[in-house]
């Protein structure tokens, strides 16, 4: 099942121009694009092609690899006709790698238009990229700018990060080329912030949303939730990407975590549960954990609810698709705050489960 856009939502989102990656709208009215990277070595293409379909089973829209020497620019092509998902190039430092990457097939481009060798080779990449209609991601990040604004960054100055985009922005659009997606990153969320919402207010070009060298799975993905999830609350953003130092197929499942908790996307279960107390009449903590590891799989939107007593369910988990609540002796089964039927604590799990079952038709 394909990721859906979430109804009821109250955001009303940026307006952004629409520019197409592959077959992927991003900006205009599409849905926040999930995004995510590789972490393989791109020239290993087997284990480079495994690892992407696995991120394409868990919802990754875009997926980004490291194109490091001429090697890696030749197994892109390669890569490229196994695999459905765009793929962006990330470049660095020779914009050589860039033309090759496009004519390997690459579906965009991500460059730091400051290391790609002067702005006569920056040119040649633009060109090409117009010639063959390839969009690329102007990417700031805090701590890779221009001399004379590192420092200001480095003070935590977001304007920076702002300046340079809007500099590259300008000579991009004298050249005529327009299909220009942006992103301004820092690891410091708060910083992060600032710089989306001026270059919010100050372009309509899509914006690719992320904290860059957010951590490890804990650290990361409180920084990416607060600084991402600020943003996407306020309209701002058109893709995202969690970035963490784990597998990527964690990154997705983050992102859409995000998008669903502000009611922007929703794809695969969300499992919710009471913290517990004096009061739980069942084993939460691991049931919960269990549930969200055997229904991680699923691509089937659906909220499933562990509740320790019958305070807490089914009452206070009423939005929940199913769920289950313990009591003296025997539990609760029951589908959007409806009790179903009472079931004995020890086949409560099981009885979740074959609901689910039924409901989405996987298990």
């Amino acid at each position: 099942m394909q990721p859906i856009a979430a109804s009821g939502t109250q955001i009303e989102r940026r307006p952004s121009r629409a520019i197409a990656v592959g077959k992927v709208i991003v900006g205009g009215s599409a849905p926040v694009v999930v995004q995510s990277m590789t972490k393989t070595d791109t020239r290993d293409v087997v284990a480079t092609v495994g690892q992407i379909r696995e991120m394409e089973k868990a919802g990754c829209e875009l997926v980004r690899l490291a194109i490091p020497d001429m090697k890696a620019a030749d197994a892109l092509g390669e890569i490229r006709r196994q695999v459905e998902v765009p793929l962006v190039a990330d470049i660095h430092f020779d914009y050589r790698l860039a033309l090759k990457a496009i004519e390997k097939g690459a579906d965009g481009l991500r460059i730091n238009p400051g290391n790609i060798g002067g702005q006569d080779k920056l040119e040649r990449v633009v060109r090409a990229s117009q010639e063959r209609r390839v969009p690329i991601r102007i990417g700031v990040n805090a701590g890779s700018l221009e001399r004379e604004l590192l420092q200001k960054a480095r003070r935590g100055d977001p304007s920076a990060m702002v300046e340079s985009a809007l500099r590259y922005i300008e000579i991009f659009e004298g050249w005529g080329f327009s299909e220009i997606k942006l992103s301004l990153k820092s690891s410091d969320p708060w910083q992060t912030i600032q710089a989306y919402r001026m270059i919010a207010r100050q372009t309509d070009y899509p914006l690719h949303l992320g904290i860059t060298e957010a951590g490890t799975l804990f650290s990361g993905l409180i920084k990416s939730a607060v600084g991402i999830g600020v943003l996407l609350a306020e309209g701002i953003g058109d893709t995202v990407r969690v970035s963490l130092s784990e597998d990527p197929v964690m990154e997705v499942r983050a992102a859409y975590a995000i998008l669903g908790s502000l009611g922007l996307r929703r794809r695969g279960v969300e499992v919710i549960s009471c913290p517990t107390c004096g009061r739980c009449q069942l084993e939460v903590i691991s049931l919960a954990k269990r549930a969200e590891a055997e229904l991680s799989s699923l691509a089937a939107p659906l909220k499933v609810a562990i509740m320790g007593c019958e305070v807490n369910g089914p009452g206070e988990a009423r939005e929940a698709d199913v769920g289950i609540t313990g009591g003296k002796g025997r539990g609760l089964l029951f589908k959007k705050g409806e009790v179903i039927r009472k079931v004995e604590k020890g086949e409560l799990y099981a009885a979740l489960m074959e609901e689910v079952k039924k409901l989405t038709g996987h298990l």
